[in-house]
């Protein structure tokens, strides 16, 4: 049941459409494949074959991606709806 506007669902199409869209952005950021580098992109050290060959793609040694790893910051949702609080500002 929808209520004023909104038809019957659109609460539900929204949640979903934040989940597709959440889940093609993880895709795009985590999509692994192609043929992996030899030498790591920032610091220019060989990548070990072992490594290579576990994560097809890798472009990062360990140690810049263990760097990177820690320096990532969870990104909040999107607010479709506009609380009371984001309205005031």
């Amino acid at each position: 049941m929808a209520g004023g506007w909104a038809k019957d669902g659109a609460v539900n199409e929204q949640i979903e459409a934040s989940i597709g869209e959440e889940l093609a952005r993880l895709r795009l950021r985590n999509r692994a494949g192609g043929e992996s580098r030899s030498h790591c992109v920032e610091c220019d050290e060989p990548i070990p074959e072992a490594r290579r060959e576990a994560i097809p793609g890798v472009t990062l040694c360990r140690e810049c991606q263990e760097d990177r790893d820690r320096a990532f910051r969870h990104r909040p949702g999107i607010n479709r709806r506009g609380s009371k609080d984001s309205q005031l500002k």
